[in-house]
């Protein structure tokens, strides 16, 4: 799990130290005082590119370089680094709420633009007249094509409040939006009702506001008479440990919930009161459910209270912290591992499903995205299936 965690580290990746030692002339020796090093390896080694390479160098993007390769020699694919200038993004990932115009966007085929791939309901960008399948093409007058992802977001960024100027192509002609950026809370549950009184919540992620939503949708579909519910937990990557106890608290009856193990070998078990919801229950899941979204699955499985439908999720078994570095970056490490109320790592594992129900990569595509018709979803209709012999 993503816990913010605010530490003063006592080893600060790469000093600033240049100004603090004085090179030796011979390039084979360490940079020492009083017979001492006083520097490790990356100090030396960037004191002297500032100091003698013939060319430019930013030492920023040596750090970042730096302490992304210090995380990725870990081979730990969980732990990850965050720049300074992508870390206040990340927050508001965390928050489920973000400042901007209510898109999301991922380069063409062609690398010509952004296509839109959506509109967030109720946004700025669906107000100013933006839909899914135009092509961003330029922010405020700036072309962006061969531009990174991050590099557009960080034009389209700004202060709330403010407006920008989006340029798309659609259907071959282009024409430019003035669009409001605001703040944007990303609904983290929603909820219908299918036939036979079959609830259906989707969660989206483990983040801020999980459980409220959740719980809120499951009492929602309650009073308009729900009588079994399936939970679509597929492309859910997790989040908070603390977000998924509430829920699992709210479900399940007495009796452990989710344990955990921390570097320092500290274990902590959460656990839930007699109150509870037996209602007949199915989880989706699929190879992009990760970490909460797996124990959440797992937990309701092996107190009998769920059936799984989809297919095998990615086996994600540690949490990471999120450590702020001095610089404004930030680490997310791992730092603990943990567990299903029974005891069992899914690390490597996943869980196997129930039932297990294959989809291609433009199907899943549209699962995704959220533009799957109940009727062509085939893994939802086998969920439904299952409920009706239970």
């Amino acid at each position: 799990m993503k816990k913010k965690i605010l530490l003063t580290l006592s080893y600060i990746l790469v000093a600033a130290a240049a100004a603090m030692v004085t090179l030796t002339l011979t390039m084979t020796m360490p940079i020492r005082v009083s017979g001492k090093s006083t520097t490790s390896k990356l100090d030396e080694l960037e004191a002297l590119i500032l100091e003698r390479f013939i060319g430019e160098a930013d030492r920023t993007a040596m750090e970042d370089a730096a302490a992304e390769a210090m995380v990725d020699s870990l081979g730990d694919r969980w732990s990850y680094y965050i720049a300074a200038e992508d870390y206040e993004a990340y927050q508001e990932q965390m928050e489920n709420a973000f400042v901007g115009v209510g898109i999301t966007i991922q380069v063409t085929e062609e690398n010509a633009g952004m296509l839109v791939v959506d509109v967030t309901k109720g946004g700025p960008a669906e107000e100013a007249g933006i839909l899914v399948g135009d092509v961003l093409t330029a922010v405020e007058g700036t072309r962006i094509e061969g531009m990174e992802t991050a590099d557009v977001r960080n034009l389209v960024r700004g202060q709330e409040g403010t407006r920008v100027e989006l340029t798309v192509s659609r259907e071959g002609k282009e024409m430019t939006f003035p669009v409001e950026r605001r703040r944007i809370e990303i609904p983290v549950a929603t909820y219908s009702m299918l036939e036979n009184q079959v609830g259906l919540v989707r969660i989206e992620n483990f983040d801020q506001r999980c459980a409220q939503e959740t719980i809120a949708a499951i009492e929602a579909l309650l009073e308009q008479g729900a009588q079994s519910l399936i939970f679509d937990l597929r492309g859910n990557p997790g989040g908070y440990a603390d977000e998924l106890v509430k829920i699992l608290d709210y479900l399940l009856p007495e009796g452990d919930l989710f344990r955990t193990v921390d570097y320092a070998g500290r274990e902590h078990v959460d656990t839930s009161d007699k109150k509870c919801l037996k209602i007949p229950m199915a989880v989706l899941v699929n190879e992009d459910s990760y970490s909460a979204a797996e124990f959440f699955a797992a937990a309701l499985r092996e107190y009998d209270w769920a059936v799984i439908v989809g297919q095998k999720t990615c086996g994600k078994g540690y949490f990471q912290n999120t450590l702020p570095l001095s610089d404004g970056s930030a680490v997310g490490l791992s730092v603990g591992k943990y567990f299903t109320p029974k005891g069992e790592s899914l690390a490597g594992v996943g869980i196997t499903p129930d039932l297990t129900v294959e989809v291609d990569e433009e199907t899943r595509m549209q699962i995704y995205y959220g533009r799957l018709p109940i009727e062509e979803d085939v893994q939802l209709e086998a969920a439904l299936e299952l409920l009706e012999t239970e």
